[in-house]
Protein backbone atom coordinates (compact mmCIF):
# COMPACT_ATOMS: atom_id res chain seq x y z
CA UNK A 1 0.00 0.00 0.00
CA UNK A 2 1.24 3.49 -0.84
CA UNK A 3 2.71 5.57 1.94
CA UNK A 4 -0.26 7.51 3.40
CA UNK A 5 1.97 10.53 3.86
CA UNK A 6 2.40 11.11 0.14
CA UNK A 7 -0.23 9.21 -1.84
CA UNK A 8 -2.48 12.29 -2.14
CA UNK A 9 -0.23 15.19 -1.13
CA UNK A 10 3.04 16.88 -2.00
CA UNK A 11 5.73 17.15 0.68
CA UNK A 12 5.10 20.01 3.06
CA UNK A 13 2.24 21.50 1.02
CA UNK A 14 -0.98 22.30 2.86
CA UNK A 15 -4.16 21.58 0.85
CA UNK A 16 -5.93 24.31 -1.12
CA UNK A 17 -8.75 24.56 1.39
CA UNK A 18 -10.88 27.37 2.75
CA UNK A 19 -9.18 26.72 6.08
CA UNK A 20 -5.78 27.57 4.58
CA UNK A 21 -7.18 30.56 2.67
CA UNK A 22 -8.71 31.99 5.87
CA UNK A 23 -5.68 31.48 8.13
CA UNK A 24 -2.39 33.30 8.64
CA UNK A 25 0.01 30.43 7.93
CA UNK A 26 3.10 30.58 10.18
CA UNK A 27 6.59 30.28 8.71
CA UNK A 28 7.82 26.75 8.11
CA UNK A 29 9.83 25.27 10.95
CA UNK A 30 13.20 23.68 10.15
CA UNK A 31 13.63 19.94 9.74
CA UNK A 32 15.68 17.89 12.18
CA UNK A 33 19.40 17.99 11.41
CA UNK A 34 21.89 15.80 13.23
CA UNK A 35 21.40 13.96 16.50
CA UNK A 36 19.50 15.14 19.55
CA UNK A 37 18.05 13.71 22.74
CA UNK A 38 14.75 14.21 24.53
CA UNK A 39 12.73 12.87 27.39
CA UNK A 40 9.85 12.30 24.95
CA UNK A 41 9.73 12.20 21.15
CA UNK A 42 6.33 12.54 19.49
CA UNK A 43 5.57 11.52 15.90
CA UNK A 44 2.85 13.76 14.47
CA UNK A 45 2.11 17.47 14.94
CA UNK A 46 -1.68 17.30 14.93
CA UNK A 47 -4.21 17.54 17.75
CA UNK A 48 -2.96 14.40 19.55
CA UNK A 49 0.76 15.05 19.33
CA UNK A 50 0.56 18.75 20.15
CA UNK A 51 -1.74 18.16 23.11
CA UNK A 52 0.71 15.62 24.50
CA UNK A 53 3.63 17.96 23.82
CA UNK A 54 2.01 20.90 25.61
CA UNK A 55 1.12 18.89 28.70
CA UNK A 56 4.49 17.13 28.91
CA UNK A 57 6.49 20.32 28.39
CA UNK A 58 4.41 22.02 31.08
CA UNK A 59 5.55 19.25 33.44
CA UNK A 60 9.16 20.18 32.73
CA UNK A 61 10.02 17.34 30.32
CA UNK A 62 12.18 17.90 27.25
CA UNK A 63 9.87 17.20 24.29
CA UNK A 64 10.61 16.88 20.57
CA UNK A 65 7.79 16.70 17.99
CA UNK A 66 8.54 15.37 14.50
CA UNK A 67 6.15 15.81 11.58
CA UNK A 68 6.74 14.52 8.06
CA UNK A 69 5.04 17.58 6.58
CA UNK A 70 3.80 20.65 8.50
CA UNK A 71 1.93 21.30 11.73
CA UNK A 72 -1.73 20.54 11.06
CA UNK A 73 -1.00 19.00 7.67
CA UNK A 74 -3.13 15.89 8.26
CA UNK A 75 -6.68 15.42 9.47
CA UNK A 76 -6.26 17.99 12.25
CA UNK A 77 -6.09 20.84 9.74
CA UNK A 78 -8.64 19.52 7.22
CA UNK A 79 -11.59 18.07 9.12
CA UNK A 80 -15.19 19.22 9.47
CA UNK A 81 -14.46 21.02 12.75
CA UNK A 82 -17.18 19.26 14.79
CA UNK A 83 -16.46 18.92 18.51
CA UNK A 84 -18.76 15.97 19.19
CA UNK A 85 -20.01 14.43 22.42
CA UNK A 86 -19.09 10.88 23.28
CA UNK A 87 -17.72 8.30 20.89
CA UNK A 88 -18.74 6.87 17.53
CA UNK A 89 -20.70 4.30 19.56
CA UNK A 90 -23.74 5.27 21.67
CA UNK A 91 -23.30 5.35 25.44
CA UNK A 92 -26.13 2.82 25.82
CA UNK A 93 -24.10 0.34 23.80
CA UNK A 94 -20.91 1.08 25.75
CA UNK A 95 -22.72 0.48 29.05
CA UNK A 96 -24.03 -2.85 27.78
CA UNK A 97 -20.58 -3.97 26.61
CA UNK A 98 -18.32 -2.55 29.32
CA UNK A 99 -20.64 -2.08 32.30
CA UNK A 100 -22.14 1.09 33.72
CA UNK A 101 -19.09 2.12 35.75
CA UNK A 102 -16.61 1.85 32.88
CA UNK A 103 -19.07 3.56 30.52
CA UNK A 104 -19.51 6.40 33.01
CA UNK A 105 -15.73 6.86 33.14
CA UNK A 106 -15.61 6.94 29.35
CA UNK A 107 -18.38 9.55 29.23
CA UNK A 108 -16.62 11.71 31.81
CA UNK A 109 -13.48 11.68 29.66
CA UNK A 110 -15.33 12.94 26.60
CA UNK A 111 -17.00 15.69 28.62
CA UNK A 112 -13.55 16.76 29.80
CA UNK A 113 -12.34 16.69 26.18
CA UNK A 114 -15.02 19.17 25.11
CA UNK A 115 -14.45 21.37 28.15
CA UNK A 116 -10.72 21.50 27.39
CA UNK A 117 -11.42 22.71 23.86
CA UNK A 118 -13.93 25.33 24.94
CA UNK A 119 -11.55 26.69 27.57
CA UNK A 120 -8.60 26.73 25.19
CA UNK A 121 -10.60 28.61 22.59
CA UNK A 122 -11.90 31.08 25.15
CA UNK A 123 -8.59 31.79 26.87
CA UNK A 124 -5.81 31.04 24.39
CA UNK A 125 -7.03 30.43 20.82
CA UNK A 126 -10.04 32.71 20.21
CA UNK A 127 -9.23 32.79 16.51
CA UNK A 128 -10.54 29.20 16.29
CA UNK A 129 -14.01 30.74 16.61
CA UNK A 130 -15.65 28.01 18.72
CA UNK A 131 -19.47 27.96 18.51
CA UNK A 132 -21.95 25.71 20.29
CA UNK A 133 -24.37 23.28 18.69
CA UNK A 134 -24.25 20.01 16.74
CA UNK A 135 -27.35 18.29 15.35
CA UNK A 136 -27.60 14.67 14.31
CA UNK A 137 -30.36 14.03 11.79
CA UNK A 138 -32.12 10.80 10.81
CA UNK A 139 -32.46 10.01 7.12
CA UNK A 140 -34.93 7.15 7.77
CA UNK A 141 -38.12 7.27 9.87
CA UNK A 142 -37.15 4.12 11.76
CA UNK A 143 -33.98 5.73 13.13
CA UNK A 144 -35.70 8.55 15.00
CA UNK A 145 -36.88 6.57 18.02
CA UNK A 146 -33.40 5.15 18.57
CA UNK A 147 -31.83 8.62 18.40
CA UNK A 148 -34.36 9.87 20.93
CA UNK A 149 -33.60 6.95 23.25
CA UNK A 150 -29.89 7.76 23.04
CA UNK A 151 -30.60 11.38 24.01
CA UNK A 152 -32.88 10.31 26.87
CA UNK A 153 -30.22 7.90 28.13
CA UNK A 154 -27.69 10.73 28.41
CA UNK A 155 -30.22 12.91 30.20
CA UNK A 156 -31.32 10.25 32.67
CA UNK A 157 -28.02 8.46 33.28
CA UNK A 158 -25.53 11.33 33.33
CA UNK A 159 -27.78 14.33 33.93
CA UNK A 160 -26.73 15.69 30.55
CA UNK A 161 -29.25 18.46 29.95
CA UNK A 162 -27.66 19.99 26.84
CA UNK A 163 -29.23 17.56 24.38
CA UNK A 164 -32.82 17.69 23.16
CA UNK A 165 -34.82 15.41 20.88
CA UNK A 166 -36.10 16.76 17.59
CA UNK A 167 -39.20 15.56 15.79
CA UNK A 168 -39.78 15.87 12.06
CA UNK A 169 -41.11 19.42 12.13
CA UNK A 170 -38.41 20.60 14.54
CA UNK A 171 -35.52 19.18 12.54
CA UNK A 172 -36.90 20.61 9.30
CA UNK A 173 -37.36 23.98 10.96
CA UNK A 174 -33.68 23.90 11.88
CA UNK A 175 -32.27 22.31 8.71
CA UNK A 176 -34.08 23.37 5.55
CA UNK A 177 -34.19 20.07 3.69
CA UNK A 178 -36.85 17.42 3.27
CA UNK A 179 -34.35 14.59 3.76
CA UNK A 180 -34.68 14.31 7.54
CA UNK A 181 -37.31 12.78 9.82
CA UNK A 182 -36.03 13.79 13.27
CA UNK A 183 -32.91 13.61 15.40
CA UNK A 184 -31.42 15.55 18.27
CA UNK A 185 -29.62 18.83 18.95
CA UNK A 186 -26.62 18.84 21.27
CA UNK A 187 -25.73 22.30 22.54
CA UNK A 188 -22.94 20.83 24.67
CA UNK A 189 -21.10 19.96 21.47
CA UNK A 190 -19.77 22.55 19.04
CA UNK A 191 -17.68 23.43 16.02
CA UNK A 192 -14.56 25.44 15.26
CA UNK A 193 -11.94 26.35 12.66
CA UNK A 194 -9.61 23.34 12.99
CA UNK A 195 -6.53 24.71 11.24
CA UNK A 196 -6.43 27.86 13.37
CA UNK A 197 -6.97 25.68 16.43
CA UNK A 198 -4.07 23.32 15.63
CA UNK A 199 -1.77 26.27 14.93
CA UNK A 200 -2.78 27.68 18.31
CA UNK A 201 -1.95 24.36 19.96
CA UNK A 202 1.50 24.39 18.35
CA UNK A 203 2.09 27.91 19.62
CA UNK A 204 1.16 26.86 23.15
CA UNK A 205 3.32 23.73 23.01
CA UNK A 206 6.35 25.75 21.92
CA UNK A 207 5.67 28.37 24.58
CA UNK A 208 5.78 25.55 27.15
CA UNK A 209 9.19 24.47 25.80
CA UNK A 210 8.49 21.78 23.20
CA UNK A 211 10.63 21.67 20.05
CA UNK A 212 8.76 21.08 16.77
CA UNK A 213 10.50 19.98 13.57
CA UNK A 214 8.71 19.91 10.21
CA UNK A 215 9.49 17.84 7.10
CA UNK A 216 11.06 15.33 9.49
CA UNK A 217 9.56 11.98 8.51
CA UNK A 218 10.45 9.12 10.86
CA UNK A 219 11.28 6.11 8.72
CA UNK A 220 12.46 3.75 11.46
CA UNK A 221 12.19 3.26 15.21
CA UNK A 222 14.92 1.32 17.03
CA UNK A 223 13.23 0.05 20.17
CA UNK A 224 15.16 0.11 23.40
CA UNK A 225 15.78 2.25 26.45
CA UNK A 226 16.24 4.85 25.14
CA UNK A 227 14.48 4.39 21.81
CA UNK A 228 15.98 5.91 18.68
CA UNK A 229 13.87 7.58 15.97
CA UNK A 230 15.52 8.00 12.60
CA UNK A 231 14.72 10.56 9.91
CA UNK A 232 16.57 11.14 6.66
CA UNK A 233 18.58 14.03 8.12
CA UNK A 234 18.67 13.32 11.84
CA UNK A 235 18.03 11.08 14.82
CA UNK A 236 16.40 11.47 18.22
CA UNK A 237 17.15 9.33 21.25
CA UNK A 238 14.26 9.50 23.70
CA UNK A 239 13.24 7.81 26.92
CA UNK A 240 9.61 7.72 25.74
CA UNK A 241 7.89 7.77 22.35
CA UNK A 242 4.33 8.78 21.39
CA UNK A 243 2.90 7.69 18.05
CA UNK A 244 0.31 10.29 17.00
CA UNK A 245 0.10 9.95 13.22
CA UNK A 246 -3.39 8.40 13.10
CA UNK A 247 -4.47 7.75 9.48
CA UNK A 248 -1.21 9.23 8.18
CA UNK A 249 1.13 7.00 10.19
CA UNK A 250 3.33 4.98 7.83
CA UNK A 251 3.95 1.32 8.57
CA UNK A 252 6.66 1.87 11.19
CA UNK A 253 4.58 0.32 13.99
CA UNK A 254 2.55 -2.67 12.75
CA UNK A 255 0.75 -3.03 16.08
CA UNK A 256 -0.82 0.37 15.37
CA UNK A 257 -1.41 0.21 11.62
CA UNK A 258 -3.08 -3.21 11.90
CA UNK A 259 -5.87 -1.59 13.94
CA UNK A 260 -6.30 1.58 11.87
CA UNK A 261 -7.85 1.93 8.44
CA UNK A 262 -7.14 5.22 6.63
CA UNK A 263 -10.40 6.49 5.09
CA UNK A 264 -10.66 9.56 2.89
CA UNK A 265 -13.21 12.30 3.49
CA UNK A 266 -13.87 15.45 1.48
CA UNK A 267 -15.19 18.97 2.02
CA UNK A 268 -16.43 21.64 -0.37
CA UNK A 269 -16.74 25.31 0.55
CA UNK A 270 -19.26 27.36 -1.40
CA UNK A 271 -19.01 31.01 -2.22
CA UNK A 272 -20.34 33.25 0.60
CA UNK A 273 -24.11 32.76 0.73
CA UNK A 274 -25.18 35.97 2.44
CA UNK A 275 -28.91 35.91 3.19
CA UNK A 276 -29.21 32.55 1.41
CA UNK A 277 -27.44 30.91 4.38
CA UNK A 278 -30.63 31.15 6.43
CA UNK A 279 -32.43 29.03 3.84
CA UNK A 280 -30.07 26.15 4.72
CA UNK A 281 -29.54 26.43 8.49
CA UNK A 282 -31.65 28.62 10.74
CA UNK A 283 -29.13 28.41 13.61
CA UNK A 284 -25.32 28.56 13.59
CA UNK A 285 -24.84 24.84 14.24
CA UNK A 286 -23.02 21.92 12.67
CA UNK A 287 -24.93 18.92 11.31
CA UNK A 288 -24.19 15.29 10.58
CA UNK A 289 -26.68 12.75 9.38
CA UNK A 290 -27.29 9.05 9.83
CA UNK A 291 -26.24 7.83 6.42
CA UNK A 292 -23.46 5.28 6.66
CA UNK A 293 -21.79 7.29 3.89
CA UNK A 294 -22.65 10.35 5.92
CA UNK A 295 -22.99 14.04 5.11
CA UNK A 296 -21.72 16.69 7.53
CA UNK A 297 -21.86 20.44 7.17
CA UNK A 298 -21.96 23.87 8.81
CA UNK A 299 -21.61 27.54 7.94
CA UNK A 300 -18.25 29.30 8.01
CA UNK A 301 -17.82 32.67 9.66
CA UNK A 302 -18.26 34.33 6.24
CA UNK A 303 -21.41 32.28 5.55
CA UNK A 304 -19.99 29.70 3.18
CA UNK A 305 -21.55 26.26 3.43
CA UNK A 306 -18.79 23.81 4.35
CA UNK A 307 -20.27 20.56 3.08
CA UNK A 308 -18.46 17.28 3.68
CA UNK A 309 -18.88 13.60 3.06
CA UNK A 310 -17.13 10.34 2.21
CA UNK A 311 -18.29 9.50 -1.29
CA UNK A 312 -15.04 7.73 -2.30
CA UNK A 313 -13.28 4.76 -0.70
CA UNK A 314 -10.31 4.46 -3.02
CA UNK A 315 -6.81 5.05 -1.72
CA UNK A 316 -6.27 7.96 -4.11
CA UNK A 317 -8.38 11.11 -4.00
CA UNK A 318 -10.78 11.42 -6.93
CA UNK A 319 -10.14 14.21 -9.42
CA UNK A 320 -13.73 15.47 -9.27
CA UNK A 321 -14.10 16.32 -5.57
CA UNK A 322 -15.93 19.61 -6.16
CA UNK A 323 -18.65 18.37 -8.57
CA UNK A 324 -19.10 15.17 -6.58
CA UNK A 325 -19.83 17.09 -3.37
CA UNK A 326 -21.80 19.78 -5.21
CA UNK A 327 -24.18 17.14 -6.54
CA UNK A 328 -24.72 15.70 -3.04
CA UNK A 329 -25.24 19.18 -1.62
CA UNK A 330 -27.79 20.21 -4.26
CA UNK A 331 -29.69 16.95 -3.84
CA UNK A 332 -30.24 17.94 -0.21
CA UNK A 333 -30.57 21.70 -0.70
CA UNK A 334 -31.99 22.44 -4.17
CA UNK A 335 -32.25 26.10 -3.15
CA UNK A 336 -28.44 26.26 -3.67
CA UNK A 337 -28.55 25.07 -7.28
CA UNK A 338 -26.87 28.20 -8.65
CA UNK A 339 -24.23 28.49 -5.93
CA UNK A 340 -20.55 28.22 -6.84
CA UNK A 341 -18.02 25.99 -5.03
CA UNK A 342 -14.85 27.97 -4.32
CA UNK A 343 -12.75 25.30 -2.55
CA UNK A 344 -12.74 21.52 -2.36
CA UNK A 345 -10.24 19.34 -0.54
CA UNK A 346 -9.73 15.92 0.97
CA UNK A 347 -8.07 14.39 3.98
CA UNK A 348 -7.57 11.05 5.67
CA UNK A 349 -8.98 9.97 9.02
CA UNK A 350 -8.37 6.74 10.92
CA UNK A 351 -11.20 4.37 11.75
CA UNK A 352 -11.22 1.12 13.72
CA UNK A 353 -13.31 -2.04 13.47
CA UNK A 354 -15.23 -1.14 16.65
CA UNK A 355 -15.29 2.64 15.90
CA UNK A 356 -13.61 3.18 19.29
CA UNK A 357 -10.16 4.77 19.66
CA UNK A 358 -7.15 2.46 19.69
CA UNK A 359 -5.07 3.47 22.70
CA UNK A 360 -2.22 1.06 23.32
CA UNK A 361 1.22 0.51 24.73
CA UNK A 362 3.28 -0.64 21.77
CA UNK A 363 6.43 -1.21 23.84
CA UNK A 364 7.35 -0.50 27.47
CA UNK A 365 8.25 3.10 26.55
CA UNK A 366 6.14 3.57 23.40
CA UNK A 367 2.44 4.55 23.49
CA UNK A 368 -0.03 5.29 20.73
CA UNK A 369 -3.54 6.72 20.28
CA UNK A 370 -5.38 6.74 16.97
CA UNK A 371 -8.53 5.60 15.17
CA UNK A 372 -10.92 8.22 16.54
CA UNK A 373 -13.41 7.29 13.81
CA UNK A 374 -14.87 10.70 13.09
CA UNK A 375 -14.80 12.01 16.69
CA UNK A 376 -11.20 13.11 16.62
CA UNK A 377 -11.49 16.85 17.20
CA UNK A 378 -12.36 16.27 20.85
CA UNK A 379 -10.97 12.79 21.50
CA UNK A 380 -7.55 13.29 19.94
CA UNK A 381 -6.57 16.15 22.23
CA UNK A 382 -7.81 14.21 25.24
CA UNK A 383 -5.78 11.17 24.13
CA UNK A 384 -2.66 13.31 23.96
CA UNK A 385 -3.31 14.61 27.45
CA UNK A 386 -3.86 11.10 28.83
CA UNK A 387 -0.70 9.72 27.17
CA UNK A 388 1.21 12.58 28.77
CA UNK A 389 -0.22 11.52 32.14
CA UNK A 390 0.85 7.92 31.56
CA UNK A 391 4.41 8.94 30.72
CA UNK A 392 4.50 11.10 33.85
CA UNK A 393 3.52 8.07 35.94
CA UNK A 394 -0.27 8.35 36.18
CA UNK A 395 -1.60 5.62 33.91
CA UNK A 396 -5.11 5.12 35.34
CA UNK A 397 -6.97 7.04 32.64
CA UNK A 398 -4.74 5.57 29.94
CA UNK A 399 -5.76 2.12 31.17
CA UNK A 400 -9.45 3.12 30.96
CA UNK A 401 -9.06 3.80 27.24
CA UNK A 402 -6.64 0.95 26.60
CA UNK A 403 -9.28 -1.49 27.91
CA UNK A 404 -11.55 -0.75 24.93
CA UNK A 405 -11.85 -3.68 22.54
CA UNK A 406 -10.28 -2.65 19.22
CA UNK A 407 -9.43 -5.73 17.14
CA UNK A 408 -7.04 -5.65 14.23
CA UNK A 409 -8.52 -5.58 10.76
CA UNK A 410 -8.82 -9.04 9.19
CA UNK A 411 -5.78 -9.81 7.11
CA UNK A 412 -3.74 -7.01 8.63
CA UNK A 413 -2.61 -3.94 6.67
CA UNK A 414 -2.52 -5.81 3.32
CA UNK A 415 -6.21 -6.77 3.26
CA UNK A 416 -7.91 -4.10 5.38
CA UNK A 417 -8.46 -1.66 2.50
CA UNK A 418 -9.97 -4.13 -0.03
CA UNK A 419 -12.27 -5.59 2.63
CA UNK A 420 -13.47 -2.16 3.71
CA UNK A 421 -14.02 -1.01 0.13
CA UNK A 422 -16.35 -3.95 -0.42
CA UNK A 423 -18.24 -3.15 2.78
CA UNK A 424 -18.43 0.55 1.99
CA UNK A 425 -19.73 -0.12 -1.51
CA UNK A 426 -22.51 -2.21 0.00
CA UNK A 427 -23.46 0.45 2.55
CA UNK A 428 -23.30 3.20 -0.06
CA UNK A 429 -25.79 1.21 -2.17
CA UNK A 430 -28.04 0.83 0.87
CA UNK A 431 -27.94 4.60 1.44
CA UNK A 432 -28.88 5.28 -2.18
CA UNK A 433 -31.75 2.82 -2.02
CA UNK A 434 -32.93 4.13 1.37
CA UNK A 435 -32.66 0.70 3.02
Amino acid sequence: MANPLYRNDSPGQLPQSWYVASTDIPPERPPLYGHTTADVCIIGAGFTGLSAARHLAAKGLDVVVLDAHRVGFGASGRNGGQVCSGYNTPQRALAKTYGTNHAAQLWALTEEAKDDIRMLCLAEVPEANYRAGVAEAATRPGEVADMHRNAEYLQETYGYDKISALGRDAVRGLIKTNDYFGGHLDMGAGHLHPLRFVFGMARLAEAAGARIFERAEVHHIVHGDPAELRTIKGRVKANHVILAGNGYLPNIARAVTAKILPVNSFIAATEPLGDLAATVLTQDIAVSDSKFVLNYYRMSEDKRLLFGGRPSYQIAFPKDIAPMLHDRMIAMFPQLAGVRVDYAWGGTLGITTSRLPAVQRVAPNVVSASGFSGHGVALSGLAGKIMAEAIAGQAGRFDTLQALNVPSFPGGPALRAPILRLAMTWYAMRDRLGL
